[in-house]
Parts: structure tokens; C-alpha cells; sequence
């Protein structure tokens, strides 16, 4: 339900009161037995519930995905296999299948775009790139810019430093590495924006499953670096968004500030 909506219906008369009241009182959750579908969590966060697919059957998805659907909501399904993509295509042809990042998107609004700067996706390595592909599908799917830069970690520091300019345009920065995840502090030490710092699970034995990379990173010299889990490029996007749609509220209200007269 798009509260602002119904309010402005209401205002014009489109809607009456009554039935404003009605709609509102609406279930804000679908309880599907399996799964309780969070119908107001856009009203609360700004982004719709999203559909992390692990663990759960074809068939529970394909559910949520209808319920969801049956309520205007666009889909970003994360997690997804191959078997659950080819069945959500199946049912809903204008499905966007992305197989490096396993996610499925499907758009029932136009994307509400977010004024509050770019997202810079860095990775270390090329083997990073499909955590970064998830991130950046979260994104923009979100309604952010974002712009990448691949394979530049610090096993080949000039390959980053020919980029400063494109980190000095980012409002904010996720860095995805594996082996040691140095990048993340050194592109820290670089930069005045917000440092969002991905493990991945890329690396030789002692790199444990990306471990050894988590503990760098919230070991970090460089302030202003925070840090998700392994391999979660979504949690990752999801904090830049948040960290975006305060810049743009940000950038509103200096513009309205600005636009004020002078006190007499």
C-alpha cells in the first residue's frame, strides 16, 4: 500500500474516508503458513521485504512471489539457483534472471530513484566480482547509481591509485576482497566517504572460507570502514541505500534552506 497515496486521494476526494480507513485497516502481513509476508515494511524502511531464497522449496517461493505481487510490490529475490529461476521465468516471463549475482527481479513499479549521489562497487579481484554483482543488482534495484571498478587490489596498487578520481565522485564506497582483504583499509586511507567493506569467501586454505579476510577488515587502521558479512553483497547495498537516502533528505532540505528569504 503506498500510504502517501491513499493520503493524497484522500485530500483530492478520490478516496473517501471511510474507505481510506478501511484500506488501512488491512492485515499489514500475509501469513502464508510457511511464511509471513511483511506488506508495510516499504512504509516502515523505504524498500519492499526481500526474498532471500536459501533453504526455501520452489514452491515457497513461487507463493511469496504471488502474495507480493497480488500487492503491487517488486520483487528482488537474492540467493536464487538456477532451478528456482528457470520456474519463476516459466510463471512470470518479464522476470530478470542476473546468474552471476543469483538474483531474480521482477518490477511491478517504476524504480523511485535516489538523489543522494553514486555507489562506487570496488572489487579486488575478478573472483570477487559475482558478490559485486549482487550488490550492485540490490542497488539499483534500490533506485541507486552505481558505478564499478574491478580487479584492483593491492597486489597491483597502481591499478587503484590510476582511479582516485572515480573514488573522489563516489558518495558511497563498497569494497569486496578475499585473501587478506587489505583493499578495504587502503581505499579507506584514500577517501572522506563512508567505507562499506565485504569479505568474500575467495582464497587459499588459510583464507578459511573468507575469515581471515572478516577479521582484517573489522581490524581495520582506516577509520570511517565498516563492515558486513561474508560474502554479503546485499547487506552491503542495502546500507549504502540507507546511507544514500540520508544524503538526498540532506540535500533537500539545504536546497529549501537556501530557497528561504532573509529574516527582516
Amino acid at each position: 500500500m503506498d500510504i502517501r497515496k491513499l493520503l493524497a486521494d484522500v485530500k483530492s476526494g478520490a478516496v473517501s474516508v471511510e474507505e481510506a480507513e478501511t484500506r488501512l485497516k488491512i492485515q499489514p502481513f500475509d501469513d502464508l503458513g510457511y511464511a509471513v509476508v511483511d506488506h508495510h515494511r516499504r512504509i516502515r524502511n523505504g524498500c519492499p521485504e526481500v526474498i532471500y531464497c536459501a533453504g526455501k522449496t520452489v514452491a515457497q517461493i513461487e507463493g511469496i512471489i504471488e502474495n507480493m505481487l497480488s500487492h503491487d510490490s517488486s520483487i528482488l529475490a537474492t540467493r536464487a539457483s538456477t532451478d528456482v529461476a528457470q520456474a519463476v521465468l516459466k510463471r512470470y516471463p518479464e522476470a530478470e534472471w542476473h546468474p552471476s549475482a543469483g538474483t531474480v527481479v521482477i518490477r511491478r513499479r517504476p524504480v523511485e530513484k535516489t538523489a543522494g549521489g553514486k555507489i562506487l562497487i570496488v572489487t579486488a579481484g575478478t573472483s570477487d566480482i559475482p558478490v559485486a554483482d549482487e550488490a550492485a543488482v540490490t542497488a539499483e534495484f534500490l533506485g541507486n547509481e552505481v558505478e564499478r571498478l574491478c580487479d584492483v587490489g593491492v597486489a597491483g596498487l597502481h591499478r587503484l591509485l590510476a582511479k582516485l578520481n572515480v573514488i573522489a565522485s563516489a558518495s558511497v564506497i563498497i569494497v569486496i576482497a578475499g585473501m587478506e582483504g587489505a583493499l578495504a583499509s587502503v581505499i579507506g586511507g584514500l577517501t572522506d566517504k563512508p567505507v562499506i567493506a565485504v569479505p568474500t569467501s575467495v582464497g587459499y586454505g588459510a583464507s578459511f572460507g573468507g575469515l581471515s579476510a572478516l577479521l582484517s577488515m573489522l581490524n581495520s587502521c582506516a577509520s570511517g570502514v565498516a563492515v558486513v558479512n561474508i560474502d554479503n553483497g546485499f547487506g552491503a547495498a542495502y546500507i549504502a541505500n540507507s546511507i544514500n537516502r540520508v544524503n538526498a533528505g540532506r540535500q533537500t532540505e539545504t536546497a529549501s534552506d537556501t530557497g528561504r528569504p532573509d529574516p527582516q
